[in-house]
C-alpha cells in the first residue's frame, strides 16, 4: 500500500512538473509570436516605392525617385541627371499620367487643400505639391531630399495620399509667387507615383 502510494504521489509530482513545463513553454512561445507580429507590423509600416524619371520637352532628364513612408512621415529622395547647371523647381502634380510630350498631362500642381502656390511652408499657403528648388552641378546631377508628415503613400486621407501624383521637374526656378505655379518653366522630367 505504501508503495502505490509513493508510485501515485511520484505521478501526481510528475504531472504538475510537465503542466508547469508546457505552460512555460507555451508562454515563450506567446511572446515569440507576439515579437514577430510587431516586427512584421514594423516592416508593413515602413512602405517604400521607387519610380524612373522620363524626359520630357525634348530634354535628357532621367533618374530615379524613392518615397518612403515611415513613423507617419514620407521621404523622397531622388536623383538626377542630364540638367543644365543651376537651381531648378520640383513639384507634385494632380495626375499620375506622363503620356504627353510636354509632361502637361499630369495637370497642375497638386492643391488638395485649395491653397494660393507658394513656398513649402509660407503662413500665406502653399501646395501640398510645392516642393521647391534645388541645384544641378557643373555636370547636371543632383540630389533632392524632402521629408514630410503632411504625405501618405496609400492612405485614405486624400489632401495626404500623393498615390496617383506624379513629379515634375522643371527647366526653371520656382520664384513661389507667381499663380497659379511659380513660373518654373517646360516640364523637363516625369514620373506618375503608381502603387
Amino acid at each position: 500500500m505504501k508503495r502505490i502510494q509513493t508510485l501515485a504521489l511520484g505521478l501526481i509530482l510528475t504531472a504538475s512538473f510537465s503542466c508547469k513545463e508546457v505552460k512555460k513553454e507555451a508562454e515563450e512561445a506567446k511572446e515569440e509570436i507576439e515579437e514577430t507580429a510587431k516586427e512584421t507590423k514594423e516592416e508593413v509600416m515602413a512602405e517604400t516605392i521607387k519610380f524612373t524619371m522620363q524626359p520630357k520637352s525634348d530634354s535628357k532628364v532621367t533618374g530615379e525617385v524613392t518615397f518612403k513612408e515611415e513613423d507617419g512621415k514620407v521621404m523622397m529622395m531622388a536623383s538626377l541627371s542630364g540638367l543644365t547647371e543651376g537651381e531648378h523647381a520640383i513639384h507634385i502634380h494632380e495626375k499620375a499620367d506622363c503620356s504627353s510630350a510636354d509632361g502637361k498631362s499630369t495637370g497642375g500642381h497638386w492643391n488638395p487643400t485649395a491653397q494660393p502656390h507658394g513656398k513649402w511652408g509660407a503662413e500665406e499657403g502653399y501646395h501640398k505639391g510645392d516642393i521647391g528648388n534645388f541645384p544641378a552641378d557643373a555636370d547636371g546631377n543632383a540630389t533632392i531630399e524632402f521629408a514630410t508628415d503632411e504625405w501618405c503613400i496609400g492612405c485614405e486621407d486624400e489632401s495626404k495620399n500623393i498615390v496617383g501624383k506624379a513629379v515634375i521637374v522643371h527647366e526653371g526656378v520656382d520664384d513661389y509667387t507667381s499663380q497659379p505655379s511659380g513660373a518654373a518653366g517646360k516640364r523637363v522630367s516625369c514620373t506618375g507615383i503608381i502603387q
